[in-house]
């Protein structure tokens, strides 16, 4: 059974590429479009792995993150910051924050995947 993932991004463009790469690479991809249904998905769903961005309206990435890190059902979860904001700090205060690891947008899809992998334990990305 593929790995699913968990897509939380409000940014329409940026979300459908994200959800396009996963799915061609074989990932199971859910999506949300804010941080309070990002929550909500990744408590229903269970997924394997969460990519987050940040800054989102409703419900943050860094509140999402601090919510689902306190949920005793999802010990373990691997998340991973996806933000445009790429400061001097940002990466600090994402891990900081709760995330296993951050990624600045635009995405690189080879790291994206690299970094992917590497969470789910599956080794080096095709074609590096």
């Amino acid at each position: 059974m593929a790995p699913k993932i968990l897509v939380v991004e409000d940014n329409e463009q940026n979300l459908v590429l994200m959800r396009d790469i996963l799915v061609y690479h074989g990932y199971a991809v859910l999506t949300a479009r804010n941080g309070e249904e990002g929550v909500r998905l990744a408590r229903e769903e269970r997924p394997d792995l969460i990519l987050m961005d940040m800054q989102m309206p409703v419900l943050d990435g860094f509140a999402a993150v601090n919510i689902l890190r306190h949920d005793p059902g999802l010990h373990g979860l691997r998340i991973i910051a996806v933000t445009s904001f790429a400061m001097a700090g940002d990466k600090e205060k994402a891990l900081q924050a709760g995330c296993d690891d951050y990624l600045s947008k635009p995405v690189d899809i080879l790291e994206l995947m690299a970094t992917i992998k590497r969470h789910l334990g599956e080794g080096k990305a095709d074609g590096e």
